[in-house]
Order: C-alpha cells, then sequence, then structure tokens
C-alpha cells in the first residue's frame, strides 16, 4: 500500500463520524443543531459532498455569546497555573491527533499534505507558546512618581468573537483561539463555511483537555448571517477577523454601534524584490515557494516579482522551468505540491485572470490552464511582460498566480512596491546591507523579510497597514488586543490637594 493509497483510507475512517452525524455547532459544552437547517460540505478534490454542516443564524451565535458571558468570570478567575494547565494539554492533544486533523483538512480545503501536515503541529506550538505567557499576561509596570506609586495591571476583554478563513483554518484558528484563552477570555468561533471540519475537532480537543463547558463556542454559519451577529452582538467585546479586506471593512462597520475593538488580518499584494547583487539561487527558491505553497491561497503570498532588468532574462527562464516541474495532484500524495482551489467560486475568480492577463498584454509564461474536469485544479501560473497597472499586478488573486514585474533602479523598484492599497508584507533580496536598510526602511508593509521567505516567529507582531489591517498577532501583541490596560494609583505621603469651598 503507498502512502497515497494508505492516507485514503486512514481519511476514510476519519469522516466517517462526520458523514454519519454531520457537524454540529457546539455551545456552552453541548452539541446544537443550526437554527437555519443545514448547509452542505463538499470537498474541492472531486466536488462530492462530505456531511452536512449546522447552519447558525443569529439565534444561535446569541445563545453562544450568552454562554460565552456566563462562563467569562470563572475562566477569567482561575488560577493562572491552573489555565496554563489546561492549554498544554490542549497542545498534547492537538499533537495526538495531527494526523486526523491534517487528513480532514487536506479533504475540506485541497491543500497538500506535505503543508497540512506540519501545520496542525503548528497550531500546537501555538497553544504552548501562550500557555507559557498566562503567567505574566497580566503583569504590568511600577511608574514611580513624586507623589504616587503607580501601578499597571491587564484584564481580560470580556467574551470575544474569531472569525477565521478557509485556507489553513485549523492552524490560523490556534493563532487567535490560543492567546485568546491564555489572556482569560471566552470565545465564540465562526469557521470559514467552506472549511468548517477542524473547527469542530479543535474545540472537542479543548473540552476533552478540561477546557470548561462555554469557554470555547464553535458555531457554523454565512457571514450575512451568523458573522454579522457576531460582530453586533453586544456581549461581544471584540472581533479578531482573517480574510478578506472589504469583509473587514464591512465587520469595522458593523461592530461599531457596539464600539467594538477589532482586529483585523487582511489581504496583501506582496512584492518580492530580488536585485542583482542577490544569492539568485536562493532567491529562485524563496520566490517559487513563496507564492506556490498552500496553492497561492495565503496573505503573505509574495504574489508580484519585482526582478532587476540586468538579471531578468536568466532569472525568469529557471522560474519557468521550476514553475512547469511543479506536481499538481491529490492533497493526500505526499509528492503533491499543489492541490485544488478551495470552491467553484474561488475556481472562477482565479481562472478568470488568465482572460485578464492576455486582455491587459501580459505573456502567460507558464500555466494559465485548468486541469481536469474532477476538482478544481489549476497549472501552477507565471505572467511576464507586465506592469504594476495591470489587474494582475493590483488585485489579489490569492492562486498560485505570479505577476513579474520588471525595474532598473532602486529608486524604482521601491516606488513599484509601494504603489498597491496593500500593505502586509515585502521580501527583499540583496546582498548590500546598506540598501537593505535604506529599502525596509521604506517600505509599506508590516512585515519583511530580508534573504528569506517568511519565517513565523510566535514572539514577532503579525499583521500589516493600509487595507491589508489593522492591529498586530504575537507575544505581547496578542495581549493588548484581548486585554485592558488597568492603572491605579497609590499615594506615598500626604501631598498637597487644593482645597476648594473653605
Amino acid at each position: 500500500m503507498n502512502k497515497l493509497t494508505e492516507n485514503i483510507a486512514k481519511l476514510d475512517t476519519h469522516l466517517a463520524r462526520f458523514r454519519n452525524g454531520g457537524v454540529l455547532n457546539r455551545v456552552a459544552g453541548q452539541d446544537v443543531a443550526g437554527s437555519g437547517g443545514v448547509f452542505e460540505a463538499t470537498s474541492p478534490v472531486d466536488k462530492s459532498h462530505i456531511c452536512n454542516v449546522a447552519h447558525g443564524t443569529a439565534a444561535d451565535i446569541d445563545a453562544a455569546a450568552k454562554a460565552a458571558k456566563a462562563a467569562f468570570p470563572g475562566w477569567r478567575d482561575m488560577a493562572a497555573a491552573e489555565r496554563k494547565k489546561i492549554l498544554i494539554r490542549v497542545a498534547e492533544g492537538i499533537e495526538a491527533r495531527a494526523e486526523e486533523i491534517a487528513l480532514c483538512e487536506c479533504w475540506d480545503t485541497g491543500q497538500a499534505w506535505r503543508f497540512m501536515s506540519k501545520a496542525a503541529l503548528r497550531g500546537a506550538e501555538n497553544f504552548r507558546y501562550f500557555a507559557d505567557q498566562v503567567s505574566a499576561a497580566r503583569d504590568g509596570k511600577h511608574l514611580q512618581s513624586p507623589t504616587l506609586m503607580n501601578i499597571t495591571t491587564r484584564t481580560p476583554i470580556g467574551p470575544v468573537g474569531v472569525i477565521t478563513p478557509w485556507n489553513t483554518p485549523f492552524m490560523l484558528s490556534t493563532w487567535k483561539i490560543a492567546p485568546a484563552l491564555a489572556a482569560g477570555c471566552t470565545v465564540v468561533h465562526k469557521p470559514a463555511e467552506a472549511s468548517p471540519l477542524t473547527a469542530r475537532l479543535l474545540v472537542e480537543i479543548a473540552e476533552e483537555a478540561g477546557l470548561p463547558p462555554g469557554v470555547l463556542n464553535v458555531v457554523n454559519g454565512f457571514g450575512e448571517d451568523a458573522g454579522k451577529a457576531l460582530t453586533e452582538h453586544k456581549d461581544i467585546k471584540a472581533i479578531a477577523f482573517v480574510g478578506e479586506s472589504r469583509t473587514g471593512s464591512l465587520i469595522t462597520k458593523q461592530g461599531a454601534d457596539t464600539l467594538k475593538r477589532v482586529h483585523l488580518e487582511l489581504g496583501g499584494k506582496n512584492p518580492v524584490i530580488v536585485f542583482d547583487d542577490a544569492d539568485l539561487d536562493r532567491a529562485l527558491d524563496a520566490v517559487i515557494f513563496m507564492i506556490y505553497s498552500i496553492n497561492g491561497e495565503r496573505c503573505t503570498s509574495s504574489s508580484r516579482l519585482l526582478i532587476q532588468e540586468n538579471i531578468r532574462a536568466e532569472f525568469e527562464a529557471k522560474l519557468i522551468a521550476r514553475v512547469n516541474k511543479i506536481k499538481v495532484g491529490h492533497p493526500l500524495d505526499p509528492d503533491t505540491e499543489i492541490g485544488p482551489l478551495i470552491s467553484d467560486e474561488h475556481f472562477a475568480k482565479v481562472t478568470s485572470y488568465f482572460d485578464i492577463a492576455k486582455e491587459d498584454g501580459a505573456t502567460t509564461a507558464a500555466g494559465g490552464v485548468t486541469i481536469g474536469e474532477e476538482g478544481y485544479f489549476v497549472r501552477p501560473t507565471l505572467f511576464t511582460n507586465a506592469t504594476n497597472q495591470m489587474r494582475i499586478a493590483r488585485e489579489e488573486i490569492f492562486g498560485p498566480v505570479l505577476t513579474s514585474i520588471p525595474f532598473a533602479t532602486e529608486e524604482e523598484a521601491l516606488e513599484i512596491a509601494n504603489d498597491t492599497d496593500y500593505g502586509l508584507t515585502g521580501y527583499v533580496w540583496t546582498n548590500d546591507l546598506t540598501r537593505a536598510l535604506r529599502f525596509t526602511d521604506q517600505l509599506e508593509a508590516g512585515m519583511i523579510w530580508v534573504n528569506s521567505e517568511n519565517v513565523r516567529h510566535l514572539p514577532t507582531p503579525f499583521g500589516g497597514v493600509k487595507a491589508s489591517g489593522i492591529g498586530r498577532d504575537g507575544g505581547d501583541w496578542s495581549f493588548e488586543f484581548y486585554m485592558e490596560q488597568k492603572h491605579v494609583g497609590f499615594a506615598t505621603g500626604q501631598h498637597k490637594i487644593s482645597r476648594l469651598g473653605v
């Protein structure tokens, strides 16, 4: 039995429970059907029915928000050492079920096994990291003044809403949920409707680890009903969202009436700038990895290649040869590098840019075609002879599609890189240190890597500028979002107090 056949057999075993019982909402530790009935989860691999999913609406969100509110005092006031133990057990539970999580996620999203098998373990790392921060999360500062001993501390903000995307749903859910729980908040989680399976697995693992009922609630549904109800609910104090920029803007508007705090991790049209003095072999590897891994469906993908003109021909020739060799196939095959796109709607969006590129006058140097009719497969695509004014250079395609744009000078490269509505990440390849310092200082992005692909370090801030988002994840920045600052001043003596009405 080869690994693909073995993975399919294991997947069938794990999916049996979903096929029989569907995916139910989880509220206050109880399985709950959706008040809106059910909707269908399908696999992008072959368009087959996976299971029915509870369709949550405003009524379900209201019940979950009330459960989170009721559970909040007990979770907030639980000793930090006890909360830490629970979060570590969550991490251990994720590790124990990592294969199940990865297999379900591959089938649910179309992501390749080679990446999802690691994504589940990264979710465990998130819980372990924030578990270690629990004891210090509420620590503050001692700020002495002439008359007062000033003490700051942090307290959890309360019940929060977490809305997560479909591209790597399990790992991204842990990015948001782990720090919220570590801070002492309770959570209502609305997963993306296109990939509901692993959110169910996470809440099961959390409750088996000892998380009290109502601390983590999951309601499946769509943005226009469940999502809107969550962002507008008066008992939800903050919304952490990962997704499209347009949706982020809508969430901000919906939360305005309740003065809701929002953290938005949104889209990107990220540049990778390759100068002629770079290590071109390593740059080539990084360029390919950061756009074609995860099916190109990631916010931090380097979807614009800015290549210096005097090395352009040679670099693009090597790039074309490599792109044409990328293996597209069944996501459970360990050799597969790109699986199918998530859904029919997204497939239509990505493939529409094949014609748009031609209309704009770009060259389709690789790919630009679909594969078969069984699932949502496309060939990894490279557009050359492009300008930064073309739609393929300005709009977030969110697929395995790279647009190559030439530049002559450092100044021109910076102008092109910043000429975008987005500002999530940037990647700079040069061996000139002073150039790297100049360029990164002026590049409009929340995160920049020099001579590297995206290497996530959990204590560092993750987030973007402009239309790429508001706020930061990671380390203490996560606690700044999920917690409120409190100041207490203690008089150190009998300082003079102004007397009125004497």
